[in-house]
């Protein structure tokens, strides 16, 4: 069997996500906090948005503190002249190599808490789907997209 890839994504990936989390989870929230006002005015129960809200705490300590940490743990990439080598996943951990002759082009995203750390996301596009290298530092985001754009050119001049 091969060995898992030796590369990982920056360190500063589980404060970004960490940041997207709890963006989404204040706004949960805010669905939650409805729950109370909606509730008075309908004699529900206060049981049920006590509940909502017990739920709303466990699923936001989980979701955002717990599961970015697993997952910059188990991204890991690495690129080699015929091959790239990605392994991502929480439970299921995938492990997916993309052939350089497959590679139609490569991009890199930053989004607003991205910039913030000073991070980019790499796509990486083939015929039948798009690969993704999550929170890279911007630099060696530029770098390996240069670096994979030149070894899909080579290998498409070699066919």
């Amino acid at each position: 069997m091969r060995q898992p890839p030796q590369h990982w994504i920056a360190e500063d990936a589980v404060k970004a996500w960490r940041m997207a989390d709890a963006i989404v989870m204040a706004i949960v929230l805010l669905l939650v906090i409805a729950s109370f006002i909606v509730g008075h005015f309908f004699n529900w129960p206060l049981w049920i948005s006590v509940t909502a809200l017990v739920v709303w705490a466990v699923l936001s300590y989980v979701i955002v503190f717990v599961i970015p940490i697993v997952r910059w743990r188990r991204w890991r990439y690495e690129v080699f002249d015929q091959e790239i080598y990605v392994q991502h996943g929480i439970l299921i951990v995938s492990r997916t190599l993309v052939p350089m002759i497959r590679v139609q082009h490569v991009d890199t995203k930053q989004g607003p808490i991205l910039k913030r750390f000073g991070l980019s996301n790499l796509t990486v596009s083939t015929a039948a789907t798009v690969h993704e290298i999550p929170a890279l530092p911007q630099e060696e985001a530029a770098a390996l997209r240069d670096q994979i754009s030149e070894l899909a050119r080579v290998d498409e001049d070699d066919v």
